[in-house]
């Protein structure tokens, strides 16, 4: 004789979505996939598309930290190559009038003789 009353307990573990994110950000995860477009057998366009979800310290660990060095994502960044940029116009100013420099100071030789 059967007696009807709560189902059997099952032992599927229920996990919700902070414990899935977590486990995500924590190990990381990577989609990637390729767009093809080809028009008679000729190629006429690709597309690579690359995506790394982890937390910053799982991407640091990986080798990942561009965001860091991107002048559009960072102030320290930006300065940065807002300084490099400075130091290389400034050596250039400097090359051209050095040249200028040497031609005036050649052309004044050229007129004393």
């Amino acid at each position: 004789m059967q007696t009807r009353g709560a189902p059997p307990p099952t032992h599927a573990s229920t996990t919700n979505l902070a414990e899935i994110l977590e486990r995500v950000l924590d190990k990381g995860i990577v989609i990637a996939g390729d767009i093809k477009i080809d028009l008679l057998d000729i190629e006429l366009l690709t597309i690579r598309l690359r995506l790394f979800i982890s937390s910053v310290e799982t991407a640091k660990k990986a080798g990942i930290d561009w965001w860091e060095t991107d002048p559009a994502l960072s102030s320290r960044a930006a300065h940065n190559a807002l300084s490099d940029e400075n130091k290389r116009l400034r050596e250039r100013i400097e090359a051209l009038e050095g040249d200028d420099t040497a031609e005036a100071h050649s052309g004044r030789e050229l007129r004393h003789r």
